[in-house]
């Protein structure tokens, strides 16, 4: 026999109204019932036999019989396909947030330079957009007229095909640039020897320092020039350790001088590291020379102050520097965080 959940509820509801007031039951399905329900008198089997006029049915055995009445029917999932109501789908809970579109690959389809560089050249858009302004400096460019010049330049100072995408997601605004300033910048690296003659680099390394720095191109190169002289005349390093330094961080070759200098002043004046040792890690002068200063002045104070590879307990350049103050506390110092930040506040 097939129960119905709702014939159950309007049956209940009916039976408790009547014990309530005292009423004999009533024919539920009379004319006064109107629409008549038709529900198999074997259902009120399910209903206990309490007479009506003495003790009240309680609460919570309505909500007992409602509950076992609920279990003889499950309600079907619904499915997928099965249309709902705005009100509905508003109230819809995702789980995952719609992802906002990106506004460049529209574009594409409108704007022959973006698609051209989309899949020509292989430009990442989706980095391109991510830069001010960049995307609507692109779509004013006619790739015939002023892209293509362009590439050609990149190809014959030696950028391979595959890299013109990567050269260009990184720094489009050399499609900026006019190209006879670019032919003459690199005549000018030829002539001057500013690149492969005075770092003594292949023309691979050479290429590859470009696309890892492209402003040693479009930049100003009396930077580059003049930090050649700082790192030989002032710093005191030979050409093969310049060459060293400059294909491990090439943004020494554009650094501040003055930020430069006093770097090195310290680290090899007032820390002791010889040349050979600072060509080993020349990241110590990308990193902030206060942080140097706290962290050497720590080591000195518990004694630990050790940059000879020979000598027991040495302490290397990366270590002290690039390790994180909990890190550096424990496998540095030996020591905890916390008398490394109350000795900072005696500084």
């Amino acid at each position: 026999m097939r129960k119905t959940v709702w014939s159950s509820i309007y049956l209940s509801k009916r039976w408790f109204g009547q014990c309530s007031t005292g009423h004999q039951p009533q024919d539920i399905n009379s004319e006064q019932n109107q629409p008549a329900i038709q529900i198999d008198l074997q259902e009120t089997s399910l209903l206990p036999s309490y007479k009506c006029g003495h003790t009240r049915p309680s609460t919570e055995m309505f909500y007992l019989l409602l509950s076992k009445w609920t279990e003889l029917e499950e309600v079907p999932p619904l499915s997928p396909l099965e249309e709902i109501t705005e009100d509905e789908a508003v109230q819809i809970d995702a789980d995952l947030p719609i992802p906002q579109p990106l506004y460049t690959a529209g574009l594409c389809d409108q704007s022959e330079t973006l698609r051209k560089l989309f899949c020509l050249v292989s430009v990442d858009l989706s980095k391109i957009e991510k830069r001010r302004n960049v995307a609507n400096f692109l779509l004013k460019l006619d790739f015939e007229r002023d892209v293509t010049k362009i590439l050609l330049f990149l190809k014959d100072v030696g950028l391979e095909d595959e890299l013109l995408g990567a050269f260009l997601t990184k720094n489009p605004f050399i499609l900026t640039e006019d190209l006879e300033n670019l032919q003459k910048r690199v005549s000018y690296l030829a002539l001057k020897n500013s690149a492969r003659k005075e770092l003594g680099l292949s023309a691979e390394k050479t290429r590859d320092l470009i696309i890892r720095l492209p402003r040693l191109v479009t930049g100003s190169l009396e930077p580059v020039q003049e930090n050649l002289k700082v790192c030989e005349i002032e710093l005191g390093f030979n050409k093969n350790e310049i060459q060293h330094i400059a294909t491990r961080i090439p943004k020494m070759l554009t650094a501040n001088k003055k930020k430069l200098t006093e770097t090195f002043d310290y680290v090899h004046n007032n820390m002791g590291i010889p040349h050979h040792i600072l060509v080993k890690f020349p990241q110590i002068f990308n990193t902030k020379l206060l942080k140097i200063k706290e962290r050497h002045q720590f080591l000195t104070y518990l004694g630990r102050a050790i940059y000879d590879p020979a000598q027991p307990n040495y302490v290397s350049l990366d270590k002290m520097v690039f390790l994180p103050d909990e890190v550096f506390c424990d496998e540095v110092a030996k020591t905890n965080v916390e008398d490394y930040e109350k000795f900072l506040k005696t500084l």
